[in-house]
């Protein structure tokens, strides 16, 4: 009585169909026989056909060498059986009864598996076909492109092999294919530049394409044979068998195209299935075990290529990001704040990135490279994470808040890079949605039947063209994300330095407060106790004036910068002012208090503007006083007041060199290494120039700096109404 056969898998439904355990199928494609060893050398597992095809009588547990096979092929099973686990296949020729087998000997598990493949093609043809692959080969090495070498392989695979059609795959991100290249007989319709979803290829099947890279159904329309072996026994790992059977969906799925014969060959770039040469022949069709493996060595061939030309680019895109981030990197580290060298570099980093668009968000501010609507830039920030969150990627509507995927237009790709989440700084890197008019084979979704034992998911039945416009944004690559986590940390650590240095220039501060503040009020202290044993009340009280005023300049600037960076604003009172008198006003008491300086004065005879007077105030001292500071002595200082296009313009000029680049650059930040211990100005902070924007900016103005030989200019715009 022959053994009990090993359990078939369950038909595949809804909820099981992704993991299939294709892997373990409990049958052979009839072309073969197979016999499973265990370790000690006992058969455990053998095809229904071993009788017929091998004319041998198999027992459960019988030794390899009781079943009286051809001596070589009894060696390599002792062999293999010997060598372990670390052995490779072993493939050899044998002759039963007057018949040609390739033997493919392998470990698989903890079994010895021998497969026994029918071959009737002659040696020399075989032989023929080997040397034409040589030359094929060295042919595909010399091609410069992905395209011109799949364009190649499929042309040389079809003479060689014979097969109706063969086809390359490139796969894409999603896993779903585009047919890139097409050898076919004239009869048949094209497939070239369809793309064929994921579904129709697995997660396990994929894997199994990976680790087992040729596969051959040879007929569509066989009948498996069962293996047999103990009840009890799990089912044979059959991962790497040529003979192992197929899921019957994928049958179908063969059927329905109208193939009668299928050779699968993948090509595997850094352990992952990068594409495939699919060979399909409307009759049944057997290609001999050697020339599948010369076909396999075509494809390895064709993997080290693409890894080369993979390789090249690859290093381009990294030289040239690698450029675009050390030029930013220096700007980055020699500078006081982080938007100046972001505002600076963000057209270099978003090329290297290839974004359509970028944004800078910091503090409150926001800068726009890019044609991006106002309104989106509000959605996309309003989107991002507040916590917890240094990286964002994004490339789909449907990765976005519900709420706000109406606003995005078709701005729908984003990688975001978080670099002070203190003061809610991202750089964001922006891609436009593609209209991707696919073209694909066949509706790719499956349908659903059913029969005796519920819902089952079925192959689709046409192949014809069906066309459907998908919409994404092109993801962002591994060395994208890879370049972006590596500035990313750069950023992080460079923010981290800015904070230490502001920490420094904070403790500096203090110390200079303290000597500065000193000196003025020990000269008070003095001053009082002389007021009270002498007659010099006058010029003893001219002293005191000073000092105090100079404290308390001191004390305003520390109060305004704090105020500032802590979100808190300058506390505005608005009202109309006549800026002519108020400036004329400003400019008498500083030359009162500096009669040493000349200043000429041109203001318009009435300009009222909505402003803070006293701010104004305090904002046309501080330009006055910077201008007095590093003007050349004895040269005029120049004030203009103009109104113009609802806003009025204010210029303060001083006759001085050009301001160097990298100074003027920081012009308006606070606690600069430019202005703390000033020759020119030895009690100066480098406050007033950031106090003097800080006003600007609130009244919803502009400030800047200008050359204008042999002047430095200061532009003043505000706003005439709120």
């Amino acid at each position: 009585m022959s053994p009990p056969t090993v359990a078939k898998p369950e038909p595949v439904t809804l909820e099981s169909c992704d993991a299939e355990p294709i892997h373990v199928p409990g049958s052979i494609q009839p072309y073969g026989a197979l016999l499973a060893f265990k370790p000690d050398g006992s058969l455990d597992a053998w095809s229904e056909n071993v009788s017929e095809l091998l004319q041998l009588s198999p027992a459960l547990a019988c030794s390899f060498e009781d079943l009286k096979l051809n001596a070589e092929v009894t060696h390599a099973i002792r062999e293999c059986i010997t060598e372990g686990f670390d052995s490779s296949p072993y493939s050899l020729e044998t002759v039963v009864e007057g018949r040609q087998f390739d033997v493919i000997i392998h470990r698989q598990a903890e079994h010895v598996i021998a497969e026994f493949e029918r071959r009737d093609l002659p040696s020399d043809q075989i032989a023929a076909f080997a040397l034409q692959a040589h030359r094929v080969n060295d042919r595909l090495r010399r091609q410069k492109t992905a395209k011109s070498l799949l364009e190649m392989a499929v042309q040389q695979l079809r003479s060689a092999t014979g097969f109706d059609r063969v086809m390359a795959y490139r796969f894409r991100s999603d896993d779903s294919g585009d047919v890139v290249a097409e050898a076919r007989a004239e009869t048949l319709s094209s497939f070239l530049g369809l793309r064929f979803p994921a579904s129709d290829i697995p997660a396990q099947a994929r894997r199994l394409y990976t680790i087992n890279t040729m596969r051959l159904i040879a007929d569509t329309n066989y009948v498996p044979v069962t293996l047999l072996g103990a009840a009890q026994n799990p089912p044979l790992d059959m991962s790497h068998c040529v003979l192992r059977s197929v899921s019957p969906i994928h049958i179908e799925y063969l059927q329905n195209m109208g193939v009668g014969a299928s050779m699968s060959i993948s090509i595997v770039v850094n352990g992952r299935l990068w594409g495939m040469l699919a060979c399909h022949h409307n009759k049944a069709r057997q290609v001999p075990y050697l020339i599948r493996m010369a076909c396999d060595v075509l494809a390895h061939v064709i993997a080290a290529a693409v890894q080369s030309l993979d390789a090249i680019t690859l290093a381009e895109q990294v030289v040239e990001s690698a450029q675009a981030r050390t030029r930013f990197l220096e700007s980055l580290f020699k500078a006081d704040d982080l938007l100046a060298p972001l505002s600076e570099h963000a057209k270099s980093l978003q090329t290297s990135f290839r974004a359509d668009a970028a944004l800078v968000c910091h503090g409150g501010k926001v800068l726009t490279f890019g044609d991006v609507p106002a309104s989106v830039a509000s959605a996309i920030m309003n989107s991002l994470p507040r916590v917890g969150t240094n990286l964002v990627e994004r490339i789909k509507h449907d990765e976005w808040p519900a709420d706000i995927q109406g606003d995005l237009q078709n701005w729908v790709g984003l990688l975001g890079l978080c670099f002070e989440p203190a003061a809610e700084g991202w750089m964001l890197l922006l891609r436009v949605e593609q209209n991707d008019d696919c073209r694909w084979s066949g509706n790719p979704e499956k349908r659903i039947t059913h029969g005796p034992r519920g819902p089952r998911l079925t192959p689709r039945a046409s192949f014809e063209e069906w066309q459907e416009t998908v919409r994404i944004a092109e993801p962002w690559s591994r060395l994208e994300l890879a370049n972006a986590r590596q500035l990313l940390g750069e950023m992080h650590r460079a923010a981290n330095a800015r904070y230490a240095e502001l920490d420094r220039a904070r403790s500096q501060l203090l110390a200079m407060l303290g000597h500065d503040l000193r000196d003025p009020l020990n000269s008070i202290s003095m001053a009082a106790s002389v007021l009270q044993r002498s007659d010099l009340e006058q010029k003893l009280g001219s002293r005191i004036l000073a000092s105090s005023g100079r404290m308390q300049r001191l004390i305003n600037q520390v109060l305004d910068v704090s105020r500032v960076q802590n979100g808190l604003g300058l506390g505005l009172f608005r009202s109309p002012v006549d800026l002519t008198p108020l400036i004329a006003e400003i400019v008498e008491e500083t030359h009162t208090a500096h009669p040493q300086t000349r200043y000429d004065t041109d203001l318009q005879s009435s300009v009222t503007a909505m402003v803070d007077s006293d701010r104004i105030a305090q904002l046309l001292s501080n330009v006055l006083n910077n201008a007095r500071h590093h003007g050349n002595p004895g040269a005029a200082i120049r004030v203009s007041l103009r109104s113009d296009h609802q806003r009025a313009v204010i210029r303060v000029l001083n006759e001085s060199r050009p301001i160097d680049e990298s100074t003027a650059a920081h012009l308006f930040d606070p606690f600069k290494h430019s202005a703390v211990r000033n020759l020119q100005n030895r009690t100066g902070l480098g406050l007033g120039l950031y106090i003097a924007r800080a006003i600007v900016v609130e009244h919803g103005g502009d400030i800047r700096y200008d050359y204008e030989s042999p002047h430095v200019a200061f532009t003043i715009e505000l706003p005439l109404t709120v």
